[in-house]
């Protein structure tokens, strides 16, 4: 896949429209609609997304995402996508729906289908919508594709969903949406060591700052080096004062420090708590260790 931060002249191509934070089931669905019409259809996929949420223009403050740009591009690669646009917003914002619609798809892309989901909106004061799209196909000559909602145990999912699953600790609703685990991919840092005097050797992780924060809790978890569990919080047995994730591997004694390592959460076993000793903590971890085995 191809990635691009500017527009540049690429025509015929079957387009997704979206943010597409997470990646979820419902965004999927759409990404997947534009690539299996332009794979019928002898052309090019595209995502047509932006480089940080809209909100950051509009409120000047960023949510709280649940994937990293990485890891977007990642999993919208696997969607089979041939290019991705990541624009900058601001630059196109003060655009009217009919303008964007013109001047930007119909201009660098001459589509020759568009997908939305069922709740898209673009322009200036959201100006455009799924009925826009769909009234303009003729016009502009594209087949419109509008993918209705995607819903687990009957719930719509979308990102906003997710997000609260994920703050109040349901991870395993928040997987079933996302369609895969929740996880985090960065380096192994140095910490305390702490962990290896209770004979629990741990990797430290610096939490991504722009992504949805977890409870401070002890979480199941699957890692490049096999399951484990993790604790993210501040680590009030030992009066820490920061967030850290530490992750301790089952049956694993290698030095990674420096290393990337992939973190996929499971479930949440339990909230964070001080112990009046590291005695007791040793005891609770081997507890904890029991309901992922």
């Amino acid at each position: 896949m191809q990635i691009f931060n500017e527009l540049t002249k690429n025509s015929g191509l079957s387009l997704a429209l979206g943010y597409f934070d997470g990646v979820h089931l419902g965004h999927r669905a759409v990404i997947q609609s534009a690539v299996n019409y332009a794979k019928e259809n002898n052309t090019k996929s595209a995502v047509i997304t932006f480089s940080d949420h809209p909100c950051c223009y509009f409120w000047g403050v960023c949510p709280k995402y649940i994937l990293t740009r990485k890891e977007r591009e990642k999993r919208i690669a696997e969607l089979g996508v041939d290019y991705l646009y990541e624009l900058d917003f601001e630059s196109i914002s003060g655009l009217t729906a009919e303008e964007y619609l013109r001047d930007i798809l119909v201009k660098y892309f001459t589509p020759l289908s568009i997908s939305t989901g069922w709740n898209h909106n673009f322009g200036y004061k959201k100006s455009g919508d799924v009925k826009f799209l769909s009234q303009n196909a003729k016009k502009y000559g594209y087949e419109y594709f509008e993918l209705p909602p995607q819903k687990i145990e009957n719930e719509i999912i979308s990102s906003t969903k997710i997000r609260k699953l994920l703050s109040t600790g349901h991870i395993q609703k928040a997987n079933l949406m996302l369609g895969q685990k929740f996880s985090i991919e960065v380096e192994v840092v140095k910490g305390n060591q702490i962990g290896r005097t209770i004979g629990f050797r741990t990797a430290n992780i610096a939490y991504p700052k722009e992504l949805i924060e977890l409870p401070y809790g002890v979480y199941s978890v699957e890692s490049t080096y096999g399951k484990g569990i993790a604790n993210f919080g501040i680590r009030p047995t030992i009066n820490g004062s920061h967030a850290v994730l530490e992750v301790h591997i089952l049956n694993f004694d290698k030095n990674i420090y420096g290393e990337k390592i992939r973190i996929e959460f499971n479930k949440m076993i339990r909230a964070e708590k001080k112990f009046p000793s590291l005695e007791e903590l040793k005891n609770q971890i081997n507890k904890d260790i029991e309901q992922i085995i």
